[in-house]
């Protein structure tokens, strides 16, 4: 069966004045269709890099990225994709169900209220529903933004840092929703500060810092090899430094 996402040899750099940041560097891995998928490390590690760079929100300067078998920044590339940015995103003045409306239209759906009428539901934003997006609370931003990305029932769900900041009620529904959503088989490939996370949702776990893939197998297998997965990360951070 085809890969849902293939990276080999991907680099990626960023040009500040005179100095070249290198983000990836020769980051290689694959991920089936149907997988839940941590991609673990701390601040500056790469994940979000890749991620952005998959969408095509950055260019990318060596290797490739391929999704289902299609070159990344193709249009068959990004409809496979919905993607939950870290950043909360304000939409100015238009509603929940405008944004929802909007979107699906990006991608070719002229009427898809009934899909959209299940996320709000599953997300508990129906009561949000004729609200202008600014005047959403942060927890509900993020719900939106979660909505959005699945608008347009996407074979990839990328979720970037989806637990940071919100509380405990939200990150039950999100986590809940995730398996949910998986068990459907979607492929959701989740960037995570969280270890908690990781144990408890992602089958295969990869560990990256400063660019660069320094584990990926089964989770149980690194928490196994490691003892505790909090301690290997605890010791990436470690390595990393005070100023890093």
């Amino acid at each position: 069966m085809t890969p849902a996402l293939h990276i080999q040899d991907l680099r990626i750099e960023y040009r500040l004045k005179d100095d070249v940041k290198v983000a990836v560097e020769r980051l290689s891995l694959t991920i089936e269709h149907g997988e839940l998928f941590a991609l673990l490390g701390p601040n500056g590690a790469g994940k979000t890099s890749m991620i952005s760079a998959m969408v095509s929100l950055i260019p990318f300067q060596g290797g490739e990225i391929k999704i289902f078998d299609h070159p990344a920044g193709t249009v068959a590339a990004k409809k496979c994709i919905g993607l939950v940015p870290q950043e909360l995103v304000s939409y100015g003045f238009f509603t929940v169900n405008e944004i929802l409306q909007f979107v699906s239209g990006y991608y070719g759906i002229l009427n898809n209220q009934k899909r959209i009428d299940y996320l709000l539901e599953r997300l508990q934003l129906q009561s949000q529903k004729n609200k202008l997006v600014s005047q959403l609370s942060g927890g509900m931003k993020r719900r939106m933004l979660i909505a959005k990305a699945l608008v347009h029932s996407p074979k990839i769900l990328l979720l970037d840092e989806p637990s940071a900041g919100v509380d405990v009620e939200l990150r039950t529904i999100l986590w809940d929703f995730v398996k949910e959503l998986n068990a459907s088989g979607m492929t959701i490939i989740l960037t995570t500060h969280y270890l908690e996370e990781a144990q408890r949702l992602c089958k295969r776990t990869a560990i990256m810092d400063h660019g660069k893939l320094l584990a990926m197998d089964y989770t149980d297998k690194i928490i196994a090899d490691e003892k505790n997965l909090e301690e290997a990360f605890l010791k990436l951070v470690k390595k990393r430094g005070p100023n890093a």
